[in-house]
Protein backbone atom coordinates (compact mmCIF):
# COMPACT_ATOMS: atom_id res chain seq x y z
CA UNK A 1 0.00 0.00 0.00
CA UNK A 2 1.35 3.41 -0.94
CA UNK A 3 0.34 6.69 0.52
CA UNK A 4 0.69 9.95 -1.32
CA UNK A 5 1.57 12.92 0.81
CA UNK A 6 0.93 16.42 -0.44
CA UNK A 7 2.84 19.33 1.02
CA UNK A 8 0.61 22.34 0.54
CA UNK A 9 2.30 25.69 0.79
CA UNK A 10 2.17 28.89 -1.22
CA UNK A 11 5.26 27.71 -3.08
CA UNK A 12 3.78 24.32 -3.98
CA UNK A 13 0.30 25.38 -5.05
CA UNK A 14 -0.02 26.19 -8.71
CA UNK A 15 -2.59 28.92 -9.02
CA UNK A 16 -4.22 28.22 -12.35
CA UNK A 17 -7.72 29.35 -13.19
CA UNK A 18 -9.61 28.74 -16.39
CA UNK A 19 -10.28 32.09 -18.12
CA UNK A 20 -8.98 33.88 -15.02
CA UNK A 21 -9.31 37.50 -16.23
CA UNK A 22 -12.76 37.00 -17.77
CA UNK A 23 -13.99 35.11 -14.70
CA UNK A 24 -12.83 37.91 -12.41
CA UNK A 25 -14.61 40.53 -14.51
CA UNK A 26 -17.86 38.51 -14.29
CA UNK A 27 -17.85 37.79 -10.55
CA UNK A 28 -16.85 41.32 -9.64
CA UNK A 29 -20.58 42.11 -9.56
CA UNK A 30 -23.47 40.59 -7.68
CA UNK A 31 -27.22 40.79 -8.01
CA UNK A 32 -30.62 39.13 -7.79
CA UNK A 33 -31.57 36.76 -10.57
CA UNK A 34 -34.11 38.53 -12.80
CA UNK A 35 -33.84 42.06 -11.44
CA UNK A 36 -30.05 42.24 -11.56
CA UNK A 37 -29.49 40.19 -14.71
CA UNK A 38 -30.10 43.46 -16.48
CA UNK A 39 -27.28 45.06 -14.49
CA UNK A 40 -24.91 42.30 -15.56
CA UNK A 41 -25.99 42.76 -19.15
CA UNK A 42 -25.21 46.48 -18.91
CA UNK A 43 -21.83 45.73 -17.32
CA UNK A 44 -20.93 43.25 -20.06
CA UNK A 45 -21.81 45.83 -22.69
CA UNK A 46 -19.82 48.53 -20.90
CA UNK A 47 -16.68 46.42 -20.55
CA UNK A 48 -17.11 44.88 -23.99
CA UNK A 49 -17.63 41.24 -23.01
CA UNK A 50 -19.67 39.25 -25.53
CA UNK A 51 -22.57 37.31 -24.03
CA UNK A 52 -25.79 35.46 -24.79
CA UNK A 53 -28.67 35.69 -22.36
CA UNK A 54 -31.37 33.13 -21.52
CA UNK A 55 -29.95 30.64 -23.98
CA UNK A 56 -31.94 27.42 -24.43
CA UNK A 57 -29.89 24.21 -24.53
CA UNK A 58 -31.22 22.15 -27.43
CA UNK A 59 -34.55 20.50 -26.64
CA UNK A 60 -33.65 19.77 -23.00
CA UNK A 61 -35.84 22.59 -21.69
CA UNK A 62 -32.85 24.01 -19.82
CA UNK A 63 -32.19 27.73 -20.15
CA UNK A 64 -28.84 29.26 -19.27
CA UNK A 65 -28.91 32.67 -17.62
CA UNK A 66 -25.80 33.80 -19.53
CA UNK A 67 -23.09 32.36 -21.73
CA UNK A 68 -20.09 34.66 -21.64
CA UNK A 69 -17.81 34.89 -24.66
CA UNK A 70 -18.93 31.36 -25.67
CA UNK A 71 -16.70 30.06 -22.85
CA UNK A 72 -18.36 30.47 -19.45
CA UNK A 73 -21.84 29.66 -18.16
CA UNK A 74 -23.06 32.21 -15.62
CA UNK A 75 -26.03 31.11 -13.51
CA UNK A 76 -27.69 33.30 -10.92
CA UNK A 77 -28.92 31.88 -7.63
CA UNK A 78 -30.87 33.98 -5.16
CA UNK A 79 -30.61 31.66 -2.20
CA UNK A 80 -28.88 32.09 1.16
CA UNK A 81 -26.42 29.30 0.32
CA UNK A 82 -25.63 26.97 -2.54
CA UNK A 83 -26.49 23.29 -2.31
CA UNK A 84 -25.47 20.18 -4.22
CA UNK A 85 -28.48 20.57 -6.53
CA UNK A 86 -27.09 23.91 -7.79
CA UNK A 87 -23.71 22.33 -8.44
CA UNK A 88 -25.35 19.42 -10.27
CA UNK A 89 -27.39 21.83 -12.39
CA UNK A 90 -24.31 23.71 -13.60
CA UNK A 91 -22.47 20.43 -14.10
CA UNK A 92 -25.33 19.21 -16.37
CA UNK A 93 -25.23 22.47 -18.29
CA UNK A 94 -21.48 22.10 -18.83
CA UNK A 95 -21.95 18.55 -20.06
CA UNK A 96 -24.80 19.53 -22.40
CA UNK A 97 -22.94 22.50 -23.89
CA UNK A 98 -19.39 21.15 -23.91
CA UNK A 99 -18.20 24.30 -22.11
CA UNK A 100 -15.56 23.96 -19.39
CA UNK A 101 -16.44 26.58 -16.77
CA UNK A 102 -19.63 27.45 -14.95
CA UNK A 103 -20.00 30.20 -12.36
CA UNK A 104 -22.98 30.59 -10.10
Amino acid sequence: MTTEVNNFSDDNIKKSFLYEELSYKIIGSYGREKQYSELFKEKFIKINIPYKRELRIGDSGNILDFVIDEKIILEFKTVPYLILEHYDQVKRYLHQTGLKLGIW
